[in-house]
């Protein structure tokens, strides 16, 4: 996971939000639902339009691929072909998704860069669990952020 928060980041009390993207609307809504309960507990408030601070964020699945190897006819002797007998192997190829979800919040006002996370374990092996692991890698991403200065 990456993670870097700019000092500038104090000083912002409320936050709008640019876009929420996902492969699916339903994973947007859930990013979106947890960006806000991590920010919301940091005391920022989210406001329709004109926020201190704006935020971005974007869920990317892909597969990753894992070959499995059988052996047929692998028989006592172990004969592979050209040693000894004929032999067969079955290659089977696994998909597993991986997850990465980008959340990047800028200064409104200039439009620079204040704070940036990415974590590349946004999904679970199991599709099940992907719900509260996004929601624990958006905890773990917002983690570093100080609640910005009251008064």
């Amino acid at each position: 996971m990456q993670l870097f928060f700019d000092a500038l980041i104090g000083r912002h009390h409320t936050y709008s939000w640019l876009k929420a993207q996902a492969s699916d609307s339903l994973w947007a809504d859930r990013i979106k639902r947890d960006v806000d309960a991590e920010l919301t507990a940091k005391a920022w408030s989210v406001v329709p339009s004109g926020g201190d601070a704006s935020v971005a964020a974007a869920g990317m699945t892909r597969n990753e691929q894992t070959l499995r190897t059988f052996y047929d006819d692998f028989g006592g002797g172990w004969f592979w072909r050209g040693f000894g007998g004929p032999g067969y192997a079955t290659i089977t190829v696994e998909n597993t998704p991986v997850g990465t979800l980008v959340i990047d919040i800028f200064d409104s006002q200039s439009k620079k860069l204040i704070g940036c996370s990415t974590n590349t374990k946004a999904l679970a092996s199991k599709p099940e669990q992907n719900a509260k692991k996004l929601e624990d890698s958006v905890r773990d991403m917002f983690k570093r952020l100080p609640p910005p200065a009251r008064g």
